[in-house]
């Protein structure tokens, strides 16, 4: 068998308008990368952004200017490897692995909405036996992120008063769970259709934010994670210690905050510079986590259970734009999955 079913993006818009089910080659892996019969393959925001090309900015980082350099959309997934290159040690044919399908910015397409994708070997992780494809496929995007954000504030200091604000996305049901695996007591924000999802998480306390204001409730919080980008710098600074810290990992909401150009990079840019002069800010330290090492943690953190992926709902590879379209909505509880 030299074909396979793909998902293919002609140009940047919206996903019902760019994005069609073709048949095309299977792909032959370098000497590197691993091929991967694919089983799953997580939809994150990520994806929405490549595909539509938003903000702009992007396509001058590596993604491509007109179209997606990489015809086939998606990042995350789990699956079997099949082949591997001559110069790959830490897999062979018959593993099921998981993980990003490259280690470049998240915005560019991976490959993985397709039955095979070719994946570098330094990128994967095996599954655990007990966790399914689908579950596996939902965590390595949102968990690499969580980890770089938060790594040097849980693991340093356990036990402390955390505020997830997104707390029941794909990121921040992540950071609700390192946080609790540290010892936290977590307070939980989000929609009131997610309170019972972020209990059902580990939240100690939820909050419903069309109802209360979790600045003008809490106090004495050590660690202010938001992952929604809806609160103010000042305002989350009435609600910490005076050495807390506040974390803004960041959302667009899918083009609704307009900045269709650059995207949020100036406001984190301004955040940068004024954390010169506010100690609740974390002075950035241009590092980040290698995939291989996040995977490893990822992987301990779902063979031991204190990382539990909740899937919501599976599409088939030929309804990924309705399963964009799905994710674009909010009203699930758990991660979106496509299926090959």
């Amino acid at each position: 068998m030299t074909r396979m079913q793909a998902i293919i993006q002609d140009r940047y818009g919206s996903p019902d308008q760019v994005l069609s089910l073709r048949e095309v080659d299977i792909p032959t892996p370098a000497s590197d990368e691993v091929l991967v019969r694919v089983r799953a393959a997580s939809v994150n925001p990520d994806v929405w952004h490549a595909v539509t090309g938003y903000p702009r900015l992007m396509r001058i980082m590596g993604a491509g200017l007109r179209r997606q350099k990489q015809a086939i959309p998606g990042l995350d997934m789990a699956g079997e490897v099949t082949a591997v290159g001559n110069e790959v040690t830490e897999f062979r044919p018959g593993d099921a692995v998981f993980g990003e399908t490259h280690d470049r910015i998240q915005w560019v397409n991976g490959g993985a909405y397709a039955e095979y994708v070719c994946v570098p070997q330094h990128v994967l992780a095996l599954k655990p036996e007990g966790i399914t494809f689908e579950k596996a496929a939902s965590v390595p995007t949102a968990g690499t992120i969580a980890l770089v954000n938060l790594r040097k504030h849980l693991w340093t200091k356990p036990g402390q008063r955390i505020v997830v604000n997104g707390a029941a996305g794909g990121v921040g049901s992540i950071a609700i769970q390192l946080a609790k695996a540290n010892g936290a007591f977590v307070i939980g924000v989000d929609h009131p259709s997610k309170l019972d999802y972020m209990r059902s998480l580990g939240a100690d306390k939820v909050i419903d934010y069309t109802q209360d204001d979790v600045t003008a409730l809490e106090q004495d919080i050590d660690l202010i994670i938001d992952v929604a980008s809806t609160l103010t710098l000042s305002s989350g600074k009435r609600i910490l210690r005076p050495d807390g810290s506040i974390i803004i990992i960041g959302h667009d909401h899918y083009g609704e905050k307009g900045r269709r150009t650059l995207g949020g990079i100036p406001y984190f840019l301004g955040l940068m510079l004024w954390a010169r002069f506010d100690r609740h800010l974390p002075w950035p330290a241009f590092e980040t986590m290698e995939k291989r090492d996040a995977m490893h943690i990822l992987r301990d953190m779902l063979e031991a259970g204190t990382l539990t992926p909740i899937v919501a709902r599976t599409f088939p590879l030929s309804e990924a734009p309705k399963a964009i379209e799905c994710l674009q909505s909010g009203q699930l509880n758990g991660r979106i999955i496509i299926v090959p």
